[in-house]
């Protein structure tokens, strides 16, 4: 007796699905019809900014409407994600952020109200940068190895400077800590700025840093790179090993840059964003910029949805996992 009204269930959604075709349609025909919003959640001019300004420009010039960056910064990332996952879904909002410390961010802060995987849409990855594992040019080890002896010979007595607690460099930093088995000091810095700064004076001893920050510094002598944290040599410096290479296996780092928007944003405003995204990244203008960025388009499939949702997971089991096994909490 309940099959009229399974039959009945079925056809109500059915008239209701099919009635969401046209709207669905229509949205597709229409986006964007005014100025789409880019929240980065860190300070103008940094490597997120840069990025998320020079594919806002392309996305522009494709779509037809500005797509505008807005810095919100604060708390590792967090305060402009919070502001994203809040927006509503209906494509003109979306979160450039970068991938580590976004994942991050619930298992470090406390203000953390979203879920990096369940309450975004993976839109794309835009650009990717290999991490450098750099020392002061007086460093006593000359090689990663060299490096890794002495960390376990004077425990605690190296010092890493970050661009901020929870940041990419902060991260990449631990996870070398955990992989070695070393015991380092973190010295928490107000952006990459200062803290190549006094790595450079040599303050502090050593950083994780792309090579967009510390690229400029290796060509001057000011500081030496022990190794990339890539299964393979940049392009930019090919004669700084791999982290494999200088005997750590297992240390694969990047700085990617992705964007994402508020869950439950349309699929056609979601189509059409990562398609004229991977247009840009295809091009010859953004492959050039991308290189003078030290960084590069992001391999495999990880332009589109589906690749990027399966990176964040990855990324966010990673990266979980290292600030558990590291004791590190920010309040």
């Amino acid at each position: 007796m309940f099959k009229p009204i399974r039959l009945l269930a079925k056809s109500v959604l059915a008239t209701s699905i099919l009635a969401l075709l046209p709207a669905t349609a229509a949205l597709a025909q229409t986006y964007p019809s005014k100025p789409v919003s880019l929240i980065v959640p860190f300070a103008a001019g940094g490597p997120t900014d840069t990025i998320a300004r020079l594919y806002g420009e392309q996305l522009s010039k494709t779509l037809g409407q500005p797509f505008l960056v807005e810095n919100v910064v604060g708390a590792g990332g967090v305060t402009g994600t919070n502001r994203a996952v809040k927006a509503a879904p209906d494509g003109y909002t979306f979160l450039v952020h970068n991938v580590a410390p976004h994942v991050a961010g619930p298992a470090l802060y406390a203000g953390a109200t979203y879920s990096p995987v369940s309450d975004f849409e993976p839109v794309a990855s835009l650009a990717e940068a290999a991490i450098y594992i750099v020392v002061r040019k007086d460093f006593p080890a000359k090689t990663l190895k060299e490096f890794l002896d002495y960390g376990k010979a004077n425990p605690g007595k190296i010092s890493f400077a970050s661009a901020g607690s929870g940041s990419a460099t902060h991260l990449a930093c631990e996870l070398l800590k955990l992989k070695a088995g070393i015991d380092m000091l973190h010295i928490p810095y107000r952006g990459t700025g200062p803290a190549l700064n006094d790595l450079i004076s040599g303050k502090v001893d050593m950083m994780c840093d792309q090579g967009l920050n510390v690229g400029g510094q290796l060509k001057a002598a000011a500081v030496r790179a022990l190794a990339i944290a890539q299964d393979a040599r940049s392009k930019a410096f090919p004669d700084v090993p791999t982290t494999k290479e200088a005997g750590l296996e297992g240390l694969i780092v990047n700085a990617s840059t992705a964007i994402y928007a508020p869950k439950g944003t349309p699929a056609p405003v979601i189509k059409a964003v990562s398609e004229a995204l991977d247009k840009a990244g295809r091009s010859e203008l953004i492959t050039l910029r991308l290189q003078q960025l030290v960084s590069e388009r992001p391999s495999g499939d990880r332009m589109t949805p589906e690749g990027l949702k399966r990176f964040t997971a990855e990324e966010f089991a990673k990266w979980t996992t290292t600030i558990k096994s590291s004791g590190i909490k920010i309040n």
